[in-house]
Protein backbone atom coordinates (compact mmCIF):
# COMPACT_ATOMS: atom_id res chain seq x y z
CA UNK A 1 0.00 0.00 0.00
CA UNK A 2 1.09 3.50 -0.64
CA UNK A 3 2.07 5.84 2.27
CA UNK A 4 0.33 8.55 1.20
CA UNK A 5 -3.01 8.18 0.84
CA UNK A 6 -6.22 10.48 1.59
CA UNK A 7 -10.14 9.62 3.39
CA UNK A 8 -13.12 11.50 2.78
CA UNK A 9 -11.25 15.00 2.54
CA UNK A 10 -14.03 17.63 2.73
CA UNK A 11 -14.05 21.65 2.91
CA UNK A 12 -16.32 24.25 2.33
CA UNK A 13 -16.06 28.06 1.79
CA UNK A 14 -19.21 29.85 3.47
CA UNK A 15 -22.58 28.06 1.32
CA UNK A 16 -20.11 26.60 -1.21
CA UNK A 17 -19.23 23.18 -0.35
CA UNK A 18 -15.29 22.78 -2.86
CA UNK A 19 -14.39 18.87 -1.80
CA UNK A 20 -17.13 16.46 -1.20
CA UNK A 21 -15.67 13.54 0.48
CA UNK A 22 -12.32 12.86 -2.28
CA UNK A 23 -10.60 9.71 -1.65
CA UNK A 24 -7.30 8.39 -3.56
CA UNK A 25 -4.24 6.60 -2.61
CA UNK A 26 -1.32 7.96 -4.56
CA UNK A 27 1.32 5.42 -6.05
CA UNK A 28 4.63 5.68 -4.77
CA UNK A 29 7.67 6.99 -6.53
CA UNK A 30 5.49 7.79 -9.55
CA UNK A 31 3.74 10.54 -11.04
CA UNK A 32 -0.12 11.08 -10.13
CA UNK A 33 -2.03 13.48 -11.48
CA UNK A 34 -5.05 15.25 -10.52
CA UNK A 35 -6.78 16.17 -13.50
CA UNK A 36 -10.16 18.67 -14.13
CA UNK A 37 -11.48 21.53 -15.16
CA UNK A 38 -10.75 25.02 -13.81
CA UNK A 39 -12.34 25.48 -10.00
CA UNK A 40 -13.32 22.01 -9.55
CA UNK A 41 -11.09 21.98 -6.59
CA UNK A 42 -7.75 20.74 -7.73
CA UNK A 43 -5.85 23.30 -5.98
CA UNK A 44 -7.63 23.15 -2.70
CA UNK A 45 -7.00 19.71 -2.34
CA UNK A 46 -3.05 19.78 -2.69
CA UNK A 47 -3.19 22.91 -0.28
CA UNK A 48 -5.09 20.49 2.34
CA UNK A 49 -2.61 18.03 1.92
CA UNK A 50 -0.04 20.13 2.62
CA UNK A 51 -1.64 22.03 5.47
CA UNK A 52 -1.65 25.25 3.67
CA UNK A 53 -5.55 24.67 4.02
CA UNK A 54 -7.55 22.81 7.42
CA UNK A 55 -9.92 20.54 5.63
CA UNK A 56 -13.57 20.29 7.39
CA UNK A 57 -13.09 17.09 7.67
CA UNK A 58 -10.95 13.57 6.10
CA UNK A 59 -7.63 11.87 7.03
CA UNK A 60 -4.68 12.76 5.30
CA UNK A 61 -1.50 9.95 6.00
CA UNK A 62 1.61 10.09 5.34
CA UNK A 63 2.42 6.57 6.48
CA UNK A 64 0.92 5.94 9.26
CA UNK A 65 0.64 9.40 10.44
CA UNK A 66 -2.82 11.39 9.95
CA UNK A 67 -1.56 14.56 9.06
CA UNK A 68 -4.21 16.49 10.81
CA UNK A 69 -3.59 14.92 13.79
CA UNK A 70 0.09 14.88 13.89
CA UNK A 71 2.19 16.58 16.84
CA UNK A 72 4.17 19.16 16.05
CA UNK A 73 7.39 17.01 15.74
CA UNK A 74 5.48 14.94 13.01
CA UNK A 75 4.20 17.52 11.22
CA UNK A 76 7.65 19.41 11.08
CA UNK A 77 8.98 16.36 9.92
CA UNK A 78 6.49 15.11 7.02
CA UNK A 79 7.01 18.89 6.02
CA UNK A 80 10.80 19.06 5.75
CA UNK A 81 9.82 15.75 3.52
CA UNK A 82 7.36 17.71 1.03
CA UNK A 83 8.38 19.86 -1.92
CA UNK A 84 6.08 22.35 -3.36
CA UNK A 85 6.19 23.95 -7.14
CA UNK A 86 3.38 26.75 -6.97
CA UNK A 87 1.26 28.27 -9.85
CA UNK A 88 3.00 31.21 -9.28
CA UNK A 89 6.44 30.05 -8.56
CA UNK A 90 5.86 32.00 -5.25
CA UNK A 91 9.98 33.36 -5.19
CA UNK A 92 10.96 36.21 -3.10
CA UNK A 93 11.17 39.36 -5.34
CA UNK A 94 14.09 40.65 -2.64
CA UNK A 95 15.91 37.79 -2.99
CA UNK A 96 18.62 35.96 -5.25
CA UNK A 97 17.90 33.09 -7.41
CA UNK A 98 20.78 31.15 -5.22
CA UNK A 99 18.98 32.53 -2.21
CA UNK A 100 15.15 31.27 -2.74
CA UNK A 101 16.46 28.12 -3.64
CA UNK A 102 18.45 27.61 -0.39
CA UNK A 103 15.42 29.09 1.73
CA UNK A 104 14.19 25.71 2.69
CA UNK A 105 17.85 24.45 3.85
CA UNK A 106 18.12 27.47 5.67
CA UNK A 107 14.70 26.51 7.66
CA UNK A 108 15.05 23.19 8.14
CA UNK A 109 18.53 21.96 8.24
CA UNK A 110 21.97 23.11 9.59
CA UNK A 111 23.78 22.60 6.86
CA UNK A 112 26.79 24.60 6.36
CA UNK A 113 27.23 27.67 3.61
CA UNK A 114 29.55 25.37 1.88
CA UNK A 115 26.95 22.35 1.80
CA UNK A 116 24.17 25.00 1.17
CA UNK A 117 26.25 26.17 -1.99
CA UNK A 118 26.83 22.74 -3.36
CA UNK A 119 23.24 21.68 -3.34
CA UNK A 120 21.87 24.68 -4.96
CA UNK A 121 24.59 24.33 -7.66
CA UNK A 122 23.05 21.47 -7.68
CA UNK A 123 19.47 21.70 -8.12
CA UNK A 124 19.66 24.23 -10.41
CA UNK A 125 21.70 22.31 -12.76
CA UNK A 126 19.24 19.50 -12.42
CA UNK A 127 16.86 22.16 -14.09
CA UNK A 128 18.88 23.73 -16.65
CA UNK A 129 19.76 26.73 -15.52
CA UNK A 130 22.91 27.90 -15.36
CA UNK A 131 24.75 31.22 -14.33
CA UNK A 132 21.66 32.81 -12.79
CA UNK A 133 22.55 32.61 -9.50
CA UNK A 134 23.18 36.33 -8.55
CA UNK A 135 20.28 37.43 -10.80
CA UNK A 136 17.00 38.42 -9.04
CA UNK A 137 12.97 37.16 -10.23
CA UNK A 138 12.02 39.67 -11.98
CA UNK A 139 15.25 39.20 -14.10
CA UNK A 140 13.61 35.88 -14.98
CA UNK A 141 11.41 34.57 -17.83
CA UNK A 142 8.19 33.31 -16.66
CA UNK A 143 9.69 29.31 -17.34
CA UNK A 144 12.82 30.16 -15.91
CA UNK A 145 11.16 31.14 -12.88
CA UNK A 146 9.12 28.26 -12.83
CA UNK A 147 12.62 26.32 -13.17
CA UNK A 148 14.06 28.06 -10.42
CA UNK A 149 10.89 27.41 -8.08
CA UNK A 150 11.31 23.57 -9.47
CA UNK A 151 15.19 23.76 -7.87
CA UNK A 152 13.52 24.79 -4.46
CA UNK A 153 10.81 22.18 -4.45
CA UNK A 154 13.73 19.29 -4.56
CA UNK A 155 16.27 20.97 -2.84
CA UNK A 156 15.91 18.87 0.23
CA UNK A 157 15.75 15.94 -1.44
CA UNK A 158 12.08 15.19 -0.74
CA UNK A 159 10.29 12.11 -0.57
CA UNK A 160 6.71 13.43 -1.82
CA UNK A 161 6.72 16.62 -4.55
CA UNK A 162 3.39 18.57 -5.27
CA UNK A 163 3.03 20.98 -8.45
CA UNK A 164 0.05 22.90 -8.40
CA UNK A 165 -0.35 23.86 -12.13
CA UNK A 166 3.25 23.83 -13.55
CA UNK A 167 2.66 24.34 -16.62
CA UNK A 168 -0.17 27.55 -16.19
CA UNK A 169 0.90 30.60 -18.14
CA UNK A 170 3.71 28.79 -20.18
CA UNK A 171 3.92 28.46 -24.17
CA UNK A 172 3.47 24.57 -25.12
CA UNK A 173 7.50 24.26 -25.81
CA UNK A 174 8.28 25.39 -21.95
CA UNK A 175 5.63 23.84 -20.48
CA UNK A 176 6.99 20.50 -22.27
CA UNK A 177 10.41 21.28 -20.94
CA UNK A 178 8.29 21.75 -17.02
CA UNK A 179 6.26 18.54 -17.43
CA UNK A 180 9.93 16.77 -18.88
CA UNK A 181 12.01 17.65 -16.09
CA UNK A 182 8.68 16.88 -13.63
CA UNK A 183 9.46 13.12 -14.64
CA UNK A 184 13.14 13.22 -15.19
CA UNK A 185 13.31 14.31 -11.33
CA UNK A 186 10.64 11.52 -10.23
CA UNK A 187 12.30 8.85 -11.63
CA UNK A 188 15.73 9.50 -10.64
CA UNK A 189 14.97 11.29 -7.03
CA UNK A 190 11.99 8.26 -6.49
CA UNK A 191 9.37 10.99 -5.55
CA UNK A 192 6.04 10.36 -4.95
CA UNK A 193 5.37 13.26 -7.43
CA UNK A 194 1.52 15.11 -7.36
CA UNK A 195 0.37 17.32 -10.21
CA UNK A 196 -2.74 19.32 -10.36
CA UNK A 197 -3.36 20.66 -13.86
CA UNK A 198 -6.45 21.40 -16.17
CA UNK A 199 -3.86 21.26 -18.91
CA UNK A 200 -4.66 17.83 -20.68
CA UNK A 201 -1.60 17.93 -22.90
CA UNK A 202 0.71 16.83 -19.84
CA UNK A 203 -1.37 13.77 -19.90
CA UNK A 204 0.80 13.15 -23.32
CA UNK A 205 4.15 13.06 -20.86
CA UNK A 206 2.90 12.40 -17.05
CA UNK A 207 0.30 10.40 -15.22
CA UNK A 208 1.09 7.25 -14.01
CA UNK A 209 -2.02 7.67 -12.17
CA UNK A 210 -4.47 10.30 -12.52
CA UNK A 211 -7.39 11.65 -10.54
CA UNK A 212 -9.72 12.82 -12.23
CA UNK A 213 -12.10 15.86 -10.26
CA UNK A 214 -15.01 17.47 -11.46
CA UNK A 215 -17.53 20.00 -9.16
CA UNK A 216 -15.45 18.91 -5.77
CA UNK A 217 -15.95 15.24 -6.61
CA UNK A 218 -13.73 12.38 -7.48
CA UNK A 219 -15.61 11.18 -10.31
CA UNK A 220 -12.47 8.30 -12.17
CA UNK A 221 -9.69 6.67 -11.19
CA UNK A 222 -7.37 5.42 -13.09
CA UNK A 223 -3.85 5.26 -15.50
CA UNK A 224 -2.84 7.00 -18.48
CA UNK A 225 -2.54 3.63 -20.28
CA UNK A 226 -6.12 3.16 -19.28
CA UNK A 227 -7.30 7.02 -20.40
CA UNK A 228 -5.72 6.56 -23.78
CA UNK A 229 -6.59 2.94 -24.78
CA UNK A 230 -10.25 3.12 -23.85
CA UNK A 231 -12.82 3.97 -25.81
CA UNK A 232 -14.41 7.73 -24.71
CA UNK A 233 -18.25 5.96 -24.43
CA UNK A 234 -16.54 3.87 -21.49
CA UNK A 235 -15.68 6.73 -19.61
CA UNK A 236 -18.30 8.96 -17.06
CA UNK A 237 -20.21 11.93 -19.19
CA UNK A 238 -18.08 14.35 -17.23
CA UNK A 239 -14.90 13.07 -18.04
CA UNK A 240 -15.84 12.15 -21.44
CA UNK A 241 -16.60 16.24 -21.81
CA UNK A 242 -13.63 17.03 -20.52
CA UNK A 243 -11.53 15.11 -23.08
CA UNK A 244 -13.63 16.00 -26.15
CA UNK A 245 -12.52 19.87 -24.60
CA UNK A 246 -9.17 19.25 -24.61
CA UNK A 247 -8.79 18.86 -28.58
CA UNK A 248 -6.59 15.53 -27.98
CA UNK A 249 -9.33 13.25 -27.62
CA UNK A 250 -11.88 12.78 -30.94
Amino acid sequence: MSDLRIVDIRKRFGHQEVLKGISFTFEPARVNMIIGPSGCGKSVLIKCMVGLIEPDAGEIYYGTVDFRKATPEQKREILKNLGMLFQSSALFDSMTVKENVAFPMRIFTRSSESEIRDRVSYCLERVGLYGVEDKYPAQLSGGMKRRVGLARAIVLNPKYLFCDEPNSGLDPLTARRIDELIEQITEDFHTTTIVVTHDIRSLQILGDKILFIYDGEAVWRGTREELEGNNLENFPTKLKIFLQASGLYA
